[in-house]
Formats: C-alpha cells, structure tokens, sequence
C-alpha cells in the first residue's frame, strides 16, 4: 500500500500547534514543537496513510527534527516561542488532518520536551536513523516514513489488545 503525497509543510504544523499552545495557555519551545510535528506525521501515515507535510524528518543528537522548523525558531533558543497566532492558521488543513493533529496536541501537548526527546530516543524510527553514531554526533540522516509507519501501526494493534 503506497502512502499518499501531501501538500502541507512542516511549518504549516508547526503553526498550529503554537496555535494550540497559545490557545491552552500552555508555552511550546523549539525542540517541544519539533517532537509534535514528528509525532503528528507519525500518526497521519498510520491512521489516514499519507504524510501531513512533505519535509524531510531528520534524526538529530535532540531527537526528531525538521531543518525549516529548527531555523524559523532557532532564535528561540530553548526558551518558548511567543508569537501570536490567528485561527486562521487552522484553516490549510482539512477536517480530517485537523483532527488528527488536535489528538497529536491532547495526547503529547502536556508531555514537556525532554520527556518527549526520550520518548523519541527509545523509539525504533530515530534509532535506526542514528545507527552507527554517537550520542552527541550531528546528523542529518532522514527517519524513514516506512519505518514510522511501520513501527506506530505495530504501537496502535498492541493499544488495542
């Protein structure tokens, strides 16, 4: 079964969950928006099979991370990102990814960003995407959306027992 193409960006998810983040009052760094854009491309090809975002996912000494996002926020420092965000933003996206990223939001979204970086260590996708480096080498291996599917469609059937 192929995965179908998408036309959003990185950025565009990104967005959003600073939207939602500003919306619960709650604040989001850099590397905290990094891991939910991961987790949400993560579940889009599991649960509706195609990519939220065409962007390139690497596999950072930090964890998941998409060179766009890093950049547009990187002044940010590992401090929260604060800018206002119109609801607008919310408006690229169709029902159906909408819905799957407020999930993506109310399942990780209170979880802190290094809870989330080690949660994405012990994970399969950025392991395997970091073999053969040291822990604090840089990379810019890409985390195979194969394997992300692969690996989250095997975490939804053990959820399910």
């Amino acid at each position: 079964m192929s995965i179908k193409k998408t036309t959003h960006s990185a950025l565009e998810v990104g967005l959003y969950f600073l939207y939602l983040a500003n919306q619960s009052g709650k604040k989001i760094t850099n590397k905290k928006m990094q891991k939910l854009v991961y987790y949400a491309q993560a579940w889009s090809l599991v649960v509706n099979n195609k990519k939220l975002f065409g962007d390139k996912i690497e596999a950072w000494v930090h964890g998941p991370a998409v060179r766009s996002l890093y950049v547009k926020y990187k002044e940010f420092g590992f401090n929260p990102i604060i800018k206002e965000i119109d609801q607008q933003t919310a408006e690229v996206f169709s029902t159906k990814d909408k819905k799957l990223i407020d999930q993506v939001w109310s399942l990780y979204g209170s979880l802190d960003a290094g809870y989330l970086e080690m949660l994405t260590h012990s994970e399969r996708p950025w392991q395997e995407a970091r073999e053969g480096l040291q822990s604090s080498e840089s990379s810019s291996s890409e985390i195979s959306t194969k394997i992300m599917k692969e690996f989250y469609s095997e975490k939804l059937q053990e959820a399910k027992k």
